[in-house]
């Protein structure tokens, strides 16, 4: 993967697939920015990276927060004078209920991190870009953003956002030597799929039984996809959804 010495910020790096690909940034010898809300889970993966001799900056950010994000990526490029990658990742679940029963807050909380904290992620690092004449976002949508998602209204509603701001600023920047893509995991051995299965212990055989594969998707294999997305392996690749779901949307 061609990312040596790329500044990547990863949001929501705290745990699951964005601390596997915090740590799989590294290990291609990327700088990472671990971004999470959570300062001590940020800390926690920073000091695993530096313990493996990699190179990393533990930064603080609540993405639903515009004044967060901007001072996540001015700072990121206060220290290392550019930024060449940011994963939009952070993300929350909702409460799994039909629709007519969703709860408010619940949608408000769930677009505010998925949908507008990507939108900021996006508006900040673009203008970054533009300045510096290059640039690559990845986003981490979902398969609940390209397939019906029973009881799950506002995740759902945010996943498909993700993907089409993903596809209309593609074209937006094309020619200004930006790209930007997003990956679409299925269901991933996640702190949220450990909250679905907890909350209904029956899905586990549900969920199982129609992902052809027969398991669940690894966060290191969500990872494997997101870097190389924003490795020079890919550079003429923009505006796409990868599916990584076993075989799930088939």
């Amino acid at each position: 993967m061609k990312v040596k010495d790329k500044v990547v910020i990863v949001t929501g790096a705290g745990s699951g697939i964005g601390r596997a690909t915090a740590k799989h940034f590294a290990k291609f010898g990327a700088i990472v920015v671990v971004s999470d809300i959570n300062l001590e889970k940020a800390q926690k993966v920073t000091d695993e990276i530096v313990t493996n001799f990699g190179k990393a900056l533990p930064i603080s950010a609540d993405v639903s927060d515009f004044e967060d994000v901007e001072h996540l990526i001015e700072h990121t490029v206060a220290v290392y004078g550019k930024l060449d990658v940011i994963v939009n990742n952070a993300g929350i679940g909702p409460n799994l209920l039909p629709t007519h029963e969703s709860d408010l807050k619940d949608w408000e909380n769930v677009i505010a991190v998925n949908q507008t904290g990507v939108y900021y992620c996006m508006k900040v690092a673009l203008n970054q870009f533009l300045e510096q004449g290059y640039g690559n976002i990845v986003n981490v949508a979902s398969l609940a953003g390209l397939k019906a998602s029973p009881n799950n209204i506002s995740y759902s509603a945010s996943k498909f956002a993700v993907v089409g701001m993903t596809k209309s600023a593609a074209m937006e920047y094309a020619k200004k030597n930006i790209r930007i893509n997003a990956v679409c995991p299925g269901y991933t051995e996640s702190a949220l799929l450990k909250k679905l299965i907890n909350a209904k212990p029956e899905m586990d055989a549900i969920l199982k039984s129609i992902i052809p594969m027969n398991r669940y998707g690894k966060a290191n294999e969500i990872a494997d996809a997101i870097v190389w997305l924003a490795s020079d392996n890919t550079k003429f690749i923009t505006g796409q959804t990868i599916t990584l779901d076993g075989g799930t949307s088939l």
